[in-house]
């Protein structure tokens, strides 16, 4: 199964299944938002996107990384919006046979993601103004 989600609020981690019964890796990842951007203090990251493409883009970059990897289950959700410093902005679980295929899947994913969804980020500093950010350092 695929999934995968825009939200705009917090994000609800999906739920871990014991019902995998020929899985053996479950990984989860969390992207949370860091106190610094480019080398300065930040308050929050604002997440802005292609509304019309983002959701398709993503959806078919999961749907390539089952295809790539033997993964069975891969569900991603993404946030957008203002992400306050400590709050995840994206969250990733797959389910794979093992584990060096799991990982190798969702660092892969998770590159593709930064490099050809269309998702902008801008760091916010403490006085409110705003900085484009690279997802190079991501």
């Amino acid at each position: 199964m695929i999934k995968t989600e825009i939200i705009n609020g917090p994000i609800t981690p999906f739920q871990s299944d014991d019902n995998h019964r020929d899985d053996g890796a479950e990984v989860v990842f969390n992207g949370r938002v860091r106190d610094t951007e480019n080398g300065k203090q930040i308050i929050a990251l604002e997440y802005e996107h292609y509304e019309k493409m983002t959701e398709k883009e993503i959806q078919a970059l999961a749907e390539e990384a089952a295809k790539k990897f033997p993964i069975r289950d891969l569900s991603c959700r993404h946030r957008i919006g203002k992400v306050p410093v400590g709050e995840a902005s994206l969250h990733v679980s797959i389910w794979a046979e093992h584990r060096q295929e799991a990982i190798q899947g969702l660092d892969w994913f998770i590159r593709e993601l930064k490099k050809r969804v269309p998702v902008w980020k801008w760091a916010v500093y403490p006085d409110g103004t705003k900085e484009a950010s690279s997802h190079e350092s991501c």
